[in-house]
């Protein structure tokens, strides 16, 4: 896609998602569907998984369904107990959004041996055969941005890139597209883990500037990383956007915001709205015995400052 279709593409998409808020966990009581949908999503703490679950609980009020989201905090072993609890509680479809996708392959299992249908939303899950996975190509996404990155630097310049969360496929995925654009084109000074954490972003990044000052831009597989890696190249005496680039995964309220500020590059959007939204109609099918997709791939595209402006 050229740079000024996207753009206008972007323009016509930015109109429609938003970002909202939600409580960490909530329960829609059933109007009309006689079922209910359990939701394990990784983490309350960050904006994405956020507007996922608010476009999940909106969606479940709209069709009448009963929904429990349950936030399972990043930690694995949680995740795995939350899932059991779903099932005991009598659900008809679980909706997982992994920790790690190995981890909690074993609890899903256990899910589809009791007869509950299940849905894999933005993470794959590795050691169970879901019935439907919703999200995107991260792969494909990690190589759009380190490909649209490369545009605005040359091949002796030097780069960070920052991962996500060990284990999730997401982080994996996008990690190899930025690998796949970016390898032999630029210098690849360090790839380090923040686990997809803003405090980890800023501090993860304080280090590795000591290490490499001259570094020309830092790839971050999600908006919290790249965010605290802003505040830690301006901290550092430099200018985010100015000295070192900063690229962004989500499309976050605050990352479209530095997108606007100059200080953030571009971000991705990944229309995690309708990810959530999906899983519930999805979700719905399945108990009322309709036809569903077993893979529902998502678009993403990139949120440069022009983008937004023309959104506004």
């Amino acid at each position: 896609m050229t740079k000024q279709l996207r753009k206008v593409v972007t323009y016509l998409m930015v109109m429609v998602f938003g970002l909202g808020l939600i409580n960490t966990t909530s329960t829609v009581k059933a109007q009309e569907v006689e079922g209910k949908i359990g939701f394990s999503i990784s983490t309350l703490n960050n904006p994405f998984f956020v507007s996922m679950a608010e476009g999940a609980e909106a969606k479940a009020e709209e069709l009448g369904v009963e929904i429990n989201i349950v936030d399972a905090g990043n930690d694995t072993a949680k995740q795995t107990t939350d899932i059991e609890d779903l099932i005991n509680s009598g659900i008809n479809v679980l909706v997982v959004n992994p920790v790690d996708s190995a981890s909690v392959g074993t609890a899903v299992q256990n899910a589809m041996d009791a007869g509950i249908k299940v849905i894999s939303v933005d993470r794959t899950v590795e050691g169970a055969e879901v019935d439907t996975y919703i999200g995107t190509d991260n792969v494909i996404a990690g190589e759009a941005v380190g490909e649209e990155l490369l545009t605005y630097l040359s091949e002796e310049d030097s780069i960070i890139i920052l991962e996500g969360v060990p284990g999730s496929s997401s982080a994996i995925d996008r990690h190899q597209g930025f690998l796949n654009a970016l390898e032999g084109n630029i210098n690849i000074v360090a790839t380090q883990t923040a686990n997809y954490d803003r405090t980890e972003g800023l501090t993860v990044t304080e280090n590795l500037l000591q290490a490499h000052p001259d570094v020309k831009a830092i790839v971050s597989a999600n908006d919290e990383m790249a965010l605290g890696a802003i505040e830690a190249i301006n901290a550092s005496g430099k200018v985010a956007g100015e000295d070192i680039l900063v690229t962004g995964f989500d499309a976050g309220d605050d990352a479209k915001k530095a997108v606007t500020d100059g200080t953030m590059l571009f971000t991705v959007e990944q229309m995690t709205v309708l990810m959530g939204e999906l899983a519930v109609e999805t979700a719905v099918a399945m108990i009322n015995g309709e036809d569903y997709e077993s893979n529902i791939p998502i678009d993403v595209i990139l949120l440069d400052m022009e983008a937004l402006e023309a959104a506004e």
